[in-house]
């Protein structure tokens, strides 16, 4: 049997490459068409449309990208915490210390057969967000095959995707349900008069959102049933009447947290610090602090609207706060 040495090898390599270049085979002879150096295909320089499916119970959830925003980060936008110490835990999250990238994650639940939508998105023309409706094209769901929306709350990232661009339904056939606690914020024009003149395009964008659905607008009370399995929990602070949800389904469960944290590197690992969107920081810091150790405690899965897409994890307690625990993909969606 022949030995072959290291260099007897490397040289074979370098002859075979010699061959290749000169457009033979290795025996001398043309190398065929498809050997050819292909013409390098040009890159998308897009990303493709991102919806994933998953069960709880008997209740299927798909989870639809509504895009990502990002920005510098503010010097402000952990309240409570100077900015080396966010850019600290930003960096150990192996993010980027200089930007916040800030997902949107829209759930559909088909619940006995009625398509539910839990928020809506930032609605407008789609691009790096608003594409919520694009997707659920892709997917085949239809805007007037939607049945029930359910709002969290009012703050536009969650209310713009109700209407289109031209203030018109963007679906037509559902029935809109919002919290009583935040229509009654909202609503009020005494709070409009007395918010600080930052707040008032918020309160213009609730009444310009919701016009399209005067007087056909059903406000729900926490823990209440909004369908069958979902349930309306109170998690007030982010805003007056922030709402949760809790599915139970065929003796499974999972916490719906909506904007009960906002980037989990930084929210869920410290549930003490307050985001700059929280309209009652200290509120919001206490209310997440419970139903973060609860959450924990009882191992639920738990999706959150700003999480990382597909946006569905178990928490782990860990010291003052949580490790985020990512679900495991699963292929099937059974």
């Amino acid at each position: 049997m022949p030995s072959f040495s290291r260099r007897t090898l490397l040289a074979g390599s370098a002859a075979l490459a010699g061959l290749g270049a000169a457009g033979l085979g290795a025996a001398g002879l043309p190398a065929p068409a498809h050997a050819q150096t292909p013409t390098p295909a040009p890159a998308a320089g897009k990303q493709v449309p991102s919806a994933y499916r998953y069960k709880v119970g008997d209740v299927e959830i798909t989870a639809v990208a509504d895009g990502m925003r990002t920005f510098p980060l503010p010097a402000g936008f952990v309240r409570n915490q100077p900015p080396e110490t966010v850019k600290a835990a930003l960096k150990a999250a192996f993010l980027d210390e200089a930007q916040l990238s800030i997902p949107f994650n829209v759930l559909l639940l088909n619940i006995g057969g009625r398509q539910v939508l839990i928020d809506t998105g930032n609605g407008g023309e789609p691009g790096a967000v608003g594409q919520l409706r694009g997707t659920l094209g892709t997917l085949g769901v239809k805007p007037e095959a939607i049945d029930q929306i359910v709002i969290s709350h009012f703050h536009g990232d969650h209310i713009n995707g109700l209407v289109l661009p031209d203030g018109t339904p963007a679906f037509p056939k559902a029935q809109v349900m919002v919290p009583e606690a935040e229509w009654a914020f909202w609503m009020d024009e005494g709070q409009m008069s007395r918010a600080p003149d930052a707040m008032k395009p918020s309160f213009q964008n609730v009444r310009r959102v919701f016009k399209p659905f005067e007087g056909k607008v059903e406000r729900y009370a926490w823990d209440k049933e909004v369908a069958p399995g979902l349930k309306a929990m109170g998690t007030p602070g982010h805003t007056p009447g922030h709402t949760s949800f809790a599915l139970e389904s065929n003796f499974e469960e999972m916490f719906i947290q909506s904007d009960l944290t906002n980037i989990a590197a930084l929210f869920v690992a410290n549930p003490s610090w307050q985001v700059q969107f929280d309209m009652d920081g200290a509120k919001a810091a206490e209310v997440r602090k419970a139903t973060l150790d609860r959450i924990a405690a009882d191992r639920t899965k738990i999706a959150g609207y700003h999480f990382p897409f597909p946006a569905v994890a178990h928490l782990e307690k860990a010291g003052d706060g949580f490790r985020y625990v990512p679900v495991l993909w699963n292929p099937s969606a059974l």
